[in-house]
């Protein structure tokens, strides 16, 4: 791969919080009704907007006794608070009924249609930090090109994933900026792979995954998307993930205490990752599917800007730059 071309990021939040709230009212126009048929005991009216599968699945049959039981023992549903973006396809509404609070869970296809529907006890929302309050480093040393890094779409691919909404891909250089040498059939043949990966602050190592093979550069494996990950808590809600690791390369264990710079295991090409890098993202949960992504500062980055080293403090990197770990 030859030497990408240092770009500058814009940053879209006009456009963001447009997108946000589109993605919000696609849920609001189908629960909202939902709710109101349900108060008024309209059976055929909650299932407006079902799939197909889903009224195979819930029938009138079924769905008239369950929801006539909903409201029998629990009340009518006097509020509903803002909804918690799960996922692009998936929402929750916090719903207050007259004598309980449930959680609403609610799946769309691209339709917009219903394909899931979940009333489950209410669980108090994380809270999320505007920002790190931890000083971090960049979590290895070296050259690395900032694959996918920024506040929107355009610059950033994770940015729809809630939990990812702010994180980085990194993939390894040499000193002109080139990402691999050879044909990159082999994950040898890109400086990325082996380099060690390192704990970003001082924490305490929530979780580990390991076992998860190296891919061959090109195949991916949706199955394991993170591959071999370590998590790091460094305060009540701020955690660092770091996917994609080599096999059998992760250096700690769960419970350990470690220090800011430790290394904590090689880069590698496992997970859901078509050539050797590091995912890094931060988090408010160590419970990856409950996360609600933190955008982070470094605490100082070494930029490299005409083949020169620019030292910026307190930065977060985006898309194109190429940053130097010391």
């Amino acid at each position: 791969m030859t030497k990408l071309c240092i770009g500058l990021a814009v940053f879209f939040s006009l456009l963001l919080l447009s997108v946000e709230k589109k993605a919000t009212d696609r849920f609001e126009k189908v629960v909202k009704p939902m709710v109101e048929a349900i108060n008024k005991g309209d059976y055929e009216g909650i299932q407006r907007d079902f799939s197909k599968s889903m009224l195979d699945t819930l029938p009138l049959e079924k769905s008239k006794p369950f929801f006539g039981s909903l409201i029998a023992n629990y009340g009518k549903i006097r509020k509903l608070d803002n909804s918690r973006y799960v996922s692009p396809d998936e929402a929750i509404f916090p719903a207050h009924f007259e004598r309980a609070i449930f959680d609403i869970k609610v799946a769309l296809d691209g339709q917009d249609k219903i394909i899931g529907l979940l009333f489950l006890q209410h669980t108090a929302e994380i809270a999320v930090p505007d920002r790190n309050e931890t000083k971090l480093s960049l979590p290895f040393r070296g050259n690395w090109l900032v694959l996918w890094g920024g506040d929107s779409a355009e610059v950033n691919s994770h940015h729809d994933v809630p939990n990812q909404r702010f994180a980085f891909d990194f993939l390894g250089t040499d000193p002109n900026g080139n990402t691999r040498k050879g044909t990159g059939e082999g994950n040898g043949d890109y400086f990325a792979f082996g380099r060690s990966v390192r704990a970003p602050a001082d924490g305490n190592v929530t979780d580990v995954i390991n076992g998860v093979r190296d891919n061959k550069p090109g195949s991916m494996n949706p199955f394991s998307v993170l591959g071999n990950a370590v998590f790091i808590q460094h305060r009540e809600n701020e955690v660092s993930v770091l996917a994609h690791l080599k096999l059998d390369s992760i250096t700690v264990k769960v419970g350990d205490r470690v220090r800011r710079g430790q290394v904590i295991g090689l880069c590698g090409n496992s997970g859901n990752s078509s050539e050797p890098h590091l995912h890094y993202h931060l988090q408010n949960t160590p419970i990856i599917q409950d996360g609600t992504g933190i955008k982070c500062f470094f605490d100082k980055v070494s930029v490299l800007v005409g083949g020169k080293k620019e030292l910026k403090t307190n930065y977060s990197p985006t898309k194109n730059e190429i940053v130097v770990g010391e």
